[in-house]
Order: C-alpha cells, then sequence, then structure tokens
C-alpha cells in the first residue's frame, strides 16, 4: 500500500490483488498533475452535474475526487476488471464507497456529462471508440481534460479528441507529465466508431485457417494475428472428446475456438480481465464454433474463478505488461491459478517470447515443462499436473 497525498488529503491506495511486495503504485505523476489542475482550475461541481472518469487505472482518481468537496454524479467507466477491483477496495477504505458509480466499456455512459476527465489509455483505439461512445452526450458546456505522461500523448492522440469533440491543445509537460485540454464543439458531425475490427487469419495455422476474428477497441493485436499466437494455433494439441478447456487471457479468443472448432465436443470457457476482450471472444467463437460447442464467457482475474480440478486444458498467452510497467506479475498468477484449476493429466500450453524464462517458473510449479515448439523470438510450452 502507498500513500498518495492529494489536494483533499492522503489517501492509502493498492492495485488490484494487493499485493504488499508490489512495488508498482496505484497512480502516477499524470492523476496528480490532472488533481492538482482541477482543485486549482476546475468547474464547480455540485447537484445535477455529471463527471465521468473515462480509463481510471487503479482508481486514483475516483477515490481523490470522491474525497473532494461536491454533490455531482461521479461516474468511472472502464475496460478493466482488475482496476475496477482496485477502485472498489480503494474507495471503501476511504469510506466514500458510495460516491461513486462503475460503469464497463460495454455499458451505456450517462446521458449528458459536464466534467469529462480522461485517463489516454496505451491503447490509441481504445480511446477513440470510447470517445465516439461519450461524444453524444458532450454539450458546449462540457470541461473536457485529459492527462497522461509525455510517452502516452502523441500528436495522433491530440488528433483524436480534436477530430470527435472539439478543438484541443495541451500544457506543458510537469514531472514527465502532461495534460489534454478540449473545448467540445457541438456542430461536429457525429460518426459512428469504426470498432469492431474484423479481419479473416491466415491459412496453414490449424483449425482457424481462413476463418474471422472479431476485435473491440483496445484488445492485443486487434488489426493481425501476432506472431506468437500464430505459432500455438499452428501447434496446439489433437485431442477429442469432452474435455473442458479454458482460454486464460483470451484477448479476441481465437485459441479457444481453435479448440472448440478442432473438437466440437470440448465445453470451453473464455476468460479475460477486459470486458472489450471477452465480448471480441464471444463473437470470434459464435462466428466459427458450432452451435452445439458449449461456451462461457467470463470477465475476472485470470483463472481464479475456474473451480478447482475442472479443466483438462488450459490455453495462454500471458502479458508481460502491466499499463507502462514491464511486470511479469500477471504471467504467475495465470500459471498458479491454471495448475490449480488443472485436473492430474491436465495441460497447460503457454506462448511467450523466448527471452522471459517461463520454462523455469513452469517447471518450479508443475515439475515439469516441455519445449513443443519454437522460432528465434517465440517459444511454445506444455506443463502437465501431476
Amino acid at each position: 500500500m502507498h500513500r498518495f497525498s492529494t489536494p483533499w488529503g492522503d489517501l492509502d491506495l493498492t492495485r488490484h490483488p494487493a499485493d504488499p511486495r508490489d512495488q508498482l503504485r496505484a497512480w502516477d505523476a499524470a492523476d496528480d498533475y490532472l488533481l492538482r489542475h482541477l482543485a486549482e482550475e476546475g468547474p464547480a461541481r455540485g447537484a445535477g452535474t455529471t463527471t465521468v472518469l473515462l480509463g481510471d487505472r487503479w482508481g486514483a482518481l475516483a477515490t481523490a475526487l470522491a474525497s473532494a468537496p461536491g454533490a455531482d454524479d461521479l461516474v468511472q467507466i472502464s475496460d478493466s476488471f482488475l482496476g475496477q477491483q482496485a477502485t472498489r477496495a480503494n474507495l471503501r477504505r476511504a469510506g466514500t464507497g458510495e460516491r461513486v458509480r462503475l460503469l464497463t466499456t460495454r455499458q451505456a455512459p450517462p446521458a449528458r456529462i459536464d466534467l469529462l476527465l480522461v485517463r489516454v489509455p496505451r491503447s490509441l483505439g481504445l480511446l477513440e471508440d470510447q470517445l465516439h461512445a461519450l461524444a453524444p452526450s458532450v454539450h458546449a458546456g462540457t470541461v473536457v481534460a485529459g492527462a497522461g505522461m509525455v510517452t502516452e500523448i502523441h500528436t495522433s492522440t491530440l488528433a483524436l479528441f480534436e477530430r470527435i469533440l472539439g478543438p484541443t491543445r495541451t500544457s506543458l509537460a510537469v514531472r514527465k507529465a502532461r495534460l489534454v485540454h478540449c473545448t467540445p464543439d457541438p456542430a461536429l458531425p457525429r460518426t459512428p466508431s469504426p470498432w469492431p475490427l474484423r479481419y479473416a487469419l491466415p491459412d496453414g495455422i490449424g483449425p482457424m485457417s481462413g476463418r474471422t476474428v472479431t476485435n473491440h477497441a483496445g484488445v492485443f493485436c486487434a488489426d493481425r494475428l501476432d506472431v506468437g499466437t500464430r505459432l500455438l494455433l499452428a501447434h496446439l494439441p489433437h485431442r477429442t472428446g469432452p474435455d473442458r478447456v479454458v482460454d486464460l487471457g483470451c484477448g479476441n479468443g481465437v485459441l479457444g475456438t481453435a479448440a472448440a472448432v478442432a473438437n466440437p465436443e470440448s465445453e470451453v470457457l473464455f476468460t479475460d480481465e477486459s470486458h472489450q476482450a471477452v465480448a471480441s471472444a464471444e463473437e470470434t467463437f459464435r462466428a466459427s464454433a458450432d452451435p452445439a460447442t458449449r461456451a462461457e464467457f467470463v470477465v475476472a482475474d485470470v483463472a481464479s474463478g475456474v473451480p478447482a480440478g475442472s479443466a483438462d486444458l488450459v490455453l495462454n498467452n500471458p502479458p508481460f505488461h502491466s499499463h507502462r510497467a514491464t511486470t511479469d506479475a500477471t504471467a504467475r498468477r495465470m500459471f498458479a491459478t491454471a495448475r490449480a484449476a488443472l485436473r492430474p493429466g491436465g495441460e497447460l500450453w503457454v506462448v511467450a517470447n523466448r527471452h522471459l524464462g517461463h520454462h523455469t517458473r513452469l517447471r518450479r510449479l508443475f515439475g515439469n515443462c516441455d519445449v513443443m515448439s519454437s522460432d528465434p523470438k517465440f517459444v511454445v510450452l506444455r506443463a502437465t499436473r501431476r
């Protein structure tokens, strides 16, 4: 837990899941810059007004503003299950949980927005899609302010605000953070979001060759098949019968759908912490799998919700970033919860960059790890639950 000093008092904030050994904080200089700007120059937040927080990563903005004077309707919109779990915990700790409504990017936003605060996401596509979704709720008097580190705000970022909402400018950089100021222009034409994207997969990758995948904004490699997933698709295990398969960190669902196409008797659980990803996986599955094949689509933290000893096969392409930070924490939790979810004899198949050395951790955790395929950059690993 780390203490965050805000204009309205100090807050004890954590990420989710909370880990006392974790050195990564639940806020950064961009969050601090935006809050101090609001304290000095922000609009009054009174009864009948609505403040929307888009992309508030771990609830630092929501918890701070819930602690500040103001009687507005305070709404956080997030794609991240982990981020909203952190928000809930941080609000409870501050005693302000009743002040904030939590919505996902798959839910309808408030009909009217008076103050829109945007924590610029890593994905430009997610920002584009969400600005399109919020634009009808923004009016000429809406105050729009964004925040990000200087490495996150580019000319293309500003162009999105300008094209979708109105004239946009940036602030001076402070502690490597920058603000975005946008003046809504109601005369701008309201155009539909270009998301989701759909494309046909290449040949030579097994059961999914030539099939179509759906990618909602913010999903990893939304406009192409990433090289690691392609390698795993080409080397998936050949299985028959009523398997219970888990596509862990499913993204657009191409791995779990491949397993379902190859074995229609299987039952597949698609799970990811991203609401956009799980929506993508469901559309990908519905377009290719046999209608009789059973599937579940769950937004959750790794495989923590999968009943112990219930899975025969877990497929995983783990991330090694958490926003801007490089970390293997998510992969470690994925492997541990996958092991717990597997039956004796069940298998975890992982594709990852070879330099990450996941084989060492898998051997320590499972007592075994086999290299099933590799190329100069990626490796496909199999660990079996004994």
